[in-house]
């Protein structure tokens, strides 16, 4: 797609970057993208680098970033600053999450590697219409009862 100085709606700027007009909205108020200039009837209109802000964006959420931590991390650049500690701080933490979560699920996939080899074999011996009772062989499985009391304390209401 050929770049070029004219100004882009945000229609454009959606299509180019792969995000929708509500997001570019969400993104200015957020004050990760500078609010666009309007014309005089009311439109915006995004500076061509405005493609290459929004796609930083996209890449940094990726990796793991929240948009309060981009919404920092711009505002100090944008300023002049140099975050790029910060920035490595972040995407550092999030790394070492992601191993830990890797950890975990190699865990869970050994576990239920297991469980699924000997439902295997119960189900050879269980009767046609009988039940078997496997989801009650999940209990006090270590893998699986870690990700659940992970899950549990995760998805509890912050106050």
């Amino acid at each position: 797609m050929p770049v070029s100085d004219r100004p882009l709606g945000p229609r454009e700027l959606a299509e180019r970057t792969g995000v929708s007009t509500d997001t570019l909205r969400h993104y200015e108020r957020l004050g990760l993208l500078s609010p666009a200039p309007r014309t005089r009837a009311g439109y915006r209109r995004f500076p061509p680098d405005a493609v290459a802000r929004v796609l930083l964006i996209q890449r940094a959420l990726v990796v793991g970033f929240s948009l309060a931590e981009l919404g920092r991390v711009l505002h100090q650049r944008d300023k002049g600053g140099a975050p790029c500690r910060d920035v490595h701080a972040l995407v550092s933490d999030r790394l070492a999450g992601l191993d830990r979560q890797i950890a975990e699920l190699q865990a869970l996939r050994t576990e239920l590697t297991s469980v699924v080899e000997e439902w295997d074999a119960r189900l050879a011996t269980t009767p046609a219409g009988r039940p078997a009772h496997l989801l009650d062989d999940l209990a006090g499985r270590p893998a699986i009862e870690h990700a659940r009391s992970h899950r549990a304390a995760h998805s509890k209401p912050k106050r």
